[in-house]
């Protein structure tokens, strides 16, 4: 029988190992990346039968990578693999089109009944939050920023300028901050270190 092919995200390389040594015997494991950009890359590259991604990742996190997928392929395959144990995660990542919810601390129980549940179409929520990830009524996701501004964010909650996002990025320094001003005013920030916390609380940047 053919083996399922998966594709891994996690940018903790310790973690990916781990991960890796548990998915290895059961799948054909065709690629690893640490950061939602390669993953969007190896994916549409690779066609990988189920993703495996974190959460909290470099230049896109799991689930601004997984909307970029799901532009090119609306049934992908997402399994969200995370340390973040409130409900809300699980919440945004089902709403985002995810196939599977995991904590990392039960990846060795729950993920390979995860992939499968995929594969079949099913959706597979750790039974630790399975209770509250269901939508919640009239909630609220916040202002939709772009892929480009989340970028520019990320960078920005790692401590970089905007003379280094720009050089990064390959745009201007005025593009930048253009992208920080209408940042902060569709989050309602008055400062950097509010945009930030505003990052970290959204899991848009590492905690």
């Amino acid at each position: 029988m053919k083996r399922l092919r998966v594709l891994l995200a996690d940018d903790h390389r310790m973690v990916a190992e781990g991960l890796k040594s548990l998915l290895a015997p059961e799948f054909d494991l065709v690629g690893i990346v640490g950061d939602g950009r390669a993953l969007v890359e190896e994916a549409r590259r690779l066609k990988p039968d189920v993703i495996v991604a974190d959460i909290t990742m470099p230049r896109l996190n799991g689930l601004e990578a997984m909307a970029l997928l799901r532009k090119d392929n609306p049934s992908v395959r997402v399994v969200v693999i995370t340390m973040h144990r409130e409900s809300a995660y699980a919440r945004r990542a089902l709403a985002a089109g995810a196939s599977g919810f995991v904590l990392k601390h039960s990846a060795p129980t729950e993920l390979i009944a995860a992939i499968h549940a995929a594969m079949e179409g099913k959706t597979f929520v750790t039974p630790e939050l399975a209770g509250n990830a269901g939508p919640t009524a009239g909630g609220n996701t916040g202002p939709t920023l772009t892929a480009r501004q989340r970028e520019i964010l990320q960078l920005l909650a790692r401590g970089k300028t905007a003379k280094e996002i720009a050089s990064l990025l390959a745009v201007s320094v005025r593009t930048v901050e253009f992208h920080k001003y209408k940042m902060m005013e569709a989050v309602g920030a008055a400062n950097s270190a509010e945009l930030i916390r505003y990052a970290i609380e959204h899991s848009i940047a590492e905690p």
